[in-house]
């Protein structure tokens, strides 16, 4: 007799599957009459969009989110955003332990798989810690939020500070305070300080938090030479991402500088807060505390390069992410100086992680390729305007350059599809080169030189 063939799903199709359900399942919810402001139900292609760029934290959006939708639907959009943010695997994750459910081997290997992690090691404890310090994040970011909104809304500011707390870590860039983004924020300081800090805290990576609390111990015992102790996935995304905030804020500040329609009319102070915001903001957060389609044509290069990189792995932000461009910028740069070993602060690139990284570029830029070329057909926008979206759809990021309310129905289609796949696909990538679990062919076809550049 022959045993049939047992039908199971690989750990990138459930990923694939469940953020395709989680978006369904929003989508449907949205278009009840009770999640309109209205009371009348929101066409389904604007509620499908709404519900993708939240559960993909990306923050494009075809309706105004503050008075198109209800109480109801604005619930509804935090939670997809939420669970968009940590992933719908961690979230699941998450209820099992609440309610004490003991995680199989293959729940095991899923969660490894969707965080990219190494080992299985204490992965309950691990889940546990994102859980309780996202919540924490947030809560704070909230409470000082609360400062500012509930003097200037009453009560509902309670509301609206949980809402752009969740909204800022998780990197959607979605807010229910008006049209305008942060427009009326844009020299608050305490707003731009709370909102880049949720933004840089969400997009550093789960795996970076732990390791420098680990090493903040090594510097309370009087360690000086502490920072060393940091592993190397650490000491990338923070060096790159430091670079990146401090060097896309400097290129802002010199584009924009006399440029009236943005920050030529502000204070320094003001000007250098405002940069630094849109540096912070253009890495996949998606707020906006100046029009998009105001920028200078250096502002919006800048843009598209800080978007098209983003944030760090195992974290909430999208893009090819800061340390897939570092170790392509290493690779290019020993080979420029005819070396072998491929390194970083002293420590030797696995070739694993130079294929994954290449991998993962190739894919992100087919996606932008194709999505352009395809909504470029939809619409007679300039070619800079759809290139700045498709970017912004691709990283995840949500900002725009008053393109998206203008789309028809097929070029909504066309970011819907984007905003998916640059969500998933990557991800979906770096989990199939991961560490396979498949028998290696000891069968080796033989090698040709080809050229090269």
């Amino acid at each position: 007799m022959h045993s049939k063939k047992r039908f199971s799903l690989s750990t990138t199709q459930i990923i694939l599957i469940s953020f395709l359900l989680v978006i369904l399942l929003g989508s449907a919810l949205l278009s009840l009459p009770i999640s309109s402001a209205s009371g009348e139900r929101i066409p389904y292609i604007d509620a499908l969009f709404t519900a993708t760029t939240s559960v993909c934290v990306t923050g494009l959006v075809t309706v105004t989110t503050a008075t198109t939708w209800s109480t109801f639907g604005h619930v509804i959009i935090l939670f997809l955003i939420q669970i968009g943010g940590l992933g719908v695997i961690t979230v699941l994750s998450g209820v099992m332990l609440l309610i004490h459910r003991r995680m199989s081997v293959g729940e095991r290997l899923l969660l490894q798989d969707a965080f990219n992690l190494n080992s299985m090691a204490n992965l309950a404890s691990f889940i546990r810690k994102v859980l309780g310090g996202t919540l924490a994040v947030e809560l704070v970011g909230a409470l000082l939020y609360m400062t500012v909104f509930i003097p200037e809304f009453g009560a509902k500011g309670v509301w609206i500070s949980f809402f752009t707390a969740v909204s800022a870590f998780c990197n959607a860039g979605i807010d229910i305070i008006g049209e305008s983004s942060l427009y009326a924020y844009a020299t608050h300081p305490l707003v731009n300080a709370v909102t880049c800090a949720l933004i840089a805290l969400g997009g550093i990576g789960y795996i970076v938090w732990w390791d420098v609390f680990r090493v903040s111990k090594l510097a309370r015992a009087g360690n000086r030479h502490f920072l060393s102790h940091l592993t190397l996935h650490s000491k990338i995304a923070v060096s790159v991402t430091l670079l990146l905030i401090l060097g896309g804020g400097a290129l802002f500040l010199a584009f924009e500088w006399s440029n009236p329609h943005t920050i030529g009319t502000l204070s320094v102070f003001d000007k250098i807060q405002v940069a630094l915001f849109q540096s912070v903001t253009c890495r996949t957060a998606g707020f906006a505390t100046v029009p998009q389609e105001e920028l200078t044509s250096g502002s919006v290069a800048a843009s598209l390069l800080l978007m098209f990189i983003g944030g760090s792995p195992v974290g909430t932000a999208g893009g090819v992410k800061t340390v897939t461009i570092a170790v392509l910028v290493c690779v290019a740069s020993a080979t420029i100086r005819g070396k072998k070993e491929k390194s970083l602060f002293g420590r030797r690139l696995p070739e694993e992680a130079v294929n994954k990284a290449v991998a993962v570029v190739v894919l992100f830029v087919a996606i932008l390729l194709v999505s352009t070329f395809l909504l470029a057909l939809t619409t007679e926008a300039p070619l800079e305007d759809v290139l700045f979206e498709t970017v912004s759809a691709t990283a995840t990021v949500g900002l725009s350059r008053a393109l998206t309310p203008s789309l028809n129905h097929l070029g909504k289609l066309i970011v819907i599809a984007t905003m998916y796949l640059g969500r998933v696909g990557p991800i979906s990538l770096a989990i199939a080169f991961g560490a396979s679990r498949e028998k290696q062919n000891s069968v080796k076809e033989p090698t040709e030189q080809i050229s090269v550049g």
